[in-house]
């Protein structure tokens, strides 16, 4: 519900409020004047040129508390310029694909210069969030009232104000109105469905609907693994040595599912817009400082810092510590097993009931750990990678994903592998592949969504009895909804969720030959996830900011990776198997040969696979190929132009020097 405001006690314009600025408590009184000049001045003069007000009238402040929160709006003239800035793609009247431009605006499906709906709210956030970011210093050498939070030409004013603690927090609003609209056909009732994607692109953006998308299509992928591995389980598991088959299948499957995945995902993100649109010049992180330089690329002034001493940082202190925790998290291994081996020494002297369940504690309690360890690290990994000085969010995020993963594999995988190619105990393997994979999505459900459900409503029962005491003369639905919404968690991106979901696919993939209820526990916890996750975006969580994304980014390269490894895994399981030896009875050199060719020969199979389906189908392949073509066209066209021009002023001088 789009609620337009207005300052009773002065003259301006009113507006929808779509973006929360939060001071500090202690800011002055200057910087507070200097900031709204900024963002209400005209672009000419430096300005964002958006709407701009307190939340509090100078009545209420008098009586409340939060005095330091300020909407900002924009008219409908600036969205859609501002849309053309940050090169959002829209659908036009012939259902091609294009770059928005407020001079052919008419041409756009669905637009009226009479309607405010041919922006999503998320793209009018987006691009008030572009307009924020894009305030730079100009003359200033400090922020008004704060000499030491110095300023040079071409500086971001928010990141300088954010780093500096003089603003403390910048979100975007929720639309209730339209936010019931997608708990109802999203997670209020607990059916399997599918997800209504474009709804949730339209109101949280195309990063997180790329992501329950991909939850969406990765569950359903897992449904053939989990028919299979059931009736596999109940009827045909004998001595565990009939695993071969299901693992030749798994190696098609993990295959096929990550080739398919991108045709889809290309096809959605180009429904959206995203696939088509124009990546912008990539600004320095808010967190990146040097030595104050000129940018050859851009020509402005911004911190430079040597790539030499980012290099000395990763290779002299990130690795040893990445290698230390690794070595840390096998000697936790190591333990898990002296306490597997202390809890079935004790059940074969006293062959009791309690003791056959405390053969499931050590189990228990090694996933417990490795989630503390996972989280522990996780931390120190984003601490390690801020340090490290990357200029770029993407170089950030790179470094700070590879860290997390070789962690990650190495401490939720390393005790199956130990068990499966050194103890060889495929009894003990599957026992702990339960174990682990269980304990974990119970834990994560726990920790990412219930827990931070219920602190939440809490908070919510407060706020609104605070609000119904309250007898002032401003708008309390509005004061209430802010207050609220700024002390909710931020939602700090699809990171762990990815996560998650790599690890999942890792128990599914690598090692679900010898424990094939796998794939049917992790579709439980996923049909749950989708519902938990949905939850937390719309009640625990601040709404976050929309993010144009065409794929899952470098995820998609870490999926391809363990599948990979799972190739190499299934074969050396079927190399292990009783059915497979029996073949070989006498010569072992043999079946080890055999082996590795039959999984060279696989991961020929795979690339070949990965090669053989188009990462686009083939209608999405001849639209790109039509805009490209167009857009070479009106490039010649334009030299042409300016050809004939450059002529014609030729012409026109050789005629007045004739004269």
């Amino acid at each position: 519900m789009k609620v337009t405001v207005s300052a009773p006690d002065t003259q301006e314009t009113p507006f929808t409020p779509l973006v929360v600025i939060e001071l500090a408590q202690d800011v002055k009184e200057e910087t507070k004047e200097w900031l709204k000049n900024r963002i209400i001045a005209e672009k000419k003069d430096g300005g964002a040129q958006l709407l701009f007000r307190p939340l509090l009238n100078k009545y209420a402040k008098e009586t409340l508390e939060n005095q330091n929160l300020y909407l900002v709006g924009a008219s409908q003239i600036n969205l859609l310029l501002g849309a053309e800035a940050v090169g959002l793609v829209k659908e036009c009247s012939d259902s091609s694909m294009r770059a928005f431009t407020y001079q052919t605006r008419r041409s756009f499906r669905g637009f009226s210069d009479n309607s405010d709906d041919f922006l999503t709210m998320a793209e009018c956030q987006f691009i008030i969030k572009h307009e924020l970011e894009n305030l730079r210093a100009r003359d200033e050498k400090m922020i008004p009232g704060y000499p030491q939070a110095k300023l040079y030409p071409g500086k971001s004013l928010l990141r300088r104000l954010l780093t500096s603690g003089i603003v403390v927090q910048v979100f975007p609003l929720h639309d209730h109105e339209a936010l019931k609209k997608i708990e109802h056909t999203w997670y209020t009732r607990f059916t399997p469905k599918y997800q209504p994607i474009d709804s949730i692109r339209g109101y949280f953006g195309e990063t997180i609907a790329l992501y329950f998308g991909f939850l969406e299509y990765f569950t359903f992928a897992l449904i053939p693994m989990a028919v299979i591995g059931l009736p596999y389980y109940l009827f045909v598991w004998e001595d565990y040595d009939k695993y071969v088959i299901f693992a030749s299948f798994n190696l098609v499957w993990s295959t096929v599912i990550l080739e398919v995945w991108k045709r889809g995902c290309a096809s959605m993100t180009y429904r959206w817009g995203t696939l088509v649109m124009k990546r912008q010049f990539e600004e320095p992180r808010p967190g990146f400082h040097g030595v104050l330089g000129t940018n050859a690329v851009t020509g402005r002034e911004e911190p430079v810092y040597p790539s030499y001493k980012r290099q000395l940082r990763i290779y002299l202190v990130s690795l040893p510590f990445v290698c230390l925790c690794l070595y840390f998290s096998l000697y936790v291994m190591m333990i898990y097993f002296d306490l597997e081996a202390w809890a079935l020494a004790l059940h074969e002297d006293s062959g009791s009931e309690w003791t056959s369940l405390l053969l499931y504690v050590p189990s228990v309690i090694y996933a417990i750990v490795i989630e503390i360890m996972n989280r522990l690290y996780r931390y120190a990994a984003e601490f390690l990678t801020s340090w490290e000085n990357h200029r770029l969010e993407s170089a950030y995020q790179n470094h700070l994903i590879l860290k997390v993963l070789v962690f990650n594999f190495l401490n939720c995988f390393a005790s199956l592998f130990y068990i499966a190619f050194v103890l060889r105990d495929m009894k003990l393997l599957r026992q702990s592949l339960a174990t682990l994979l269980i304990t974990s999505q119970i834990i994560n459900q726990i920790v990412e969504s219930l827990l931070p459900y219920w602190l939440q409503r809490k908070h919510g029962i407060q706020v609104k009895k605070k609000v119904q005491a309250l007898k002032a003369d401003f708008d309390a639905t509005l004061y209430e909804q802010v207050v609220l919404e700024k002390e909710m968690g931020t939602y700090l991106g699809t990171f762990d969720d990815y996560l998650e979901l790599f690890l999942q696919f890792g128990y599914v993939s690598l090692f679900s030959c010898v424990y094939p209820l796998a794939a049917a526990f992790a579709v439980l916890n996923n049909f749950t996830e989708v519902n938990s996750d949905a939850l937390k975006m719309c009640r625990v969580f601040k709404r976050p900011f929309s993010e144009p994304s065409a794929n899952i980014g470098v995820w998609q390269l870490a999926f391809e990776t363990m599948s990979v490894i799972s190739v190499v895994t299934n074969c050396a399981l079927i190399g292990m198997s009783p059915q497979v030896n029996a073949l070989f009875p006498e010569s072992k050199v043999d079946l080890i040969l055999i082996v590795v060719a039959v999984e060279h020969a696989l991961l020929a199979v795979k690339f070949i696979l990965a090669f053989a389906i188009p990462d686009k189908p083939r209608h999405i392949q001849m639209k790109l190929a039509r805009l490209e073509f167009e857009s070479l066209e009106a490039l010649k066209q334009q030299q042409v132009k300016l050809v004939a021009e450059s002529l014609r002023d030729d012409s026109r001088t050789g005629d007045a020097e004739a004269t």
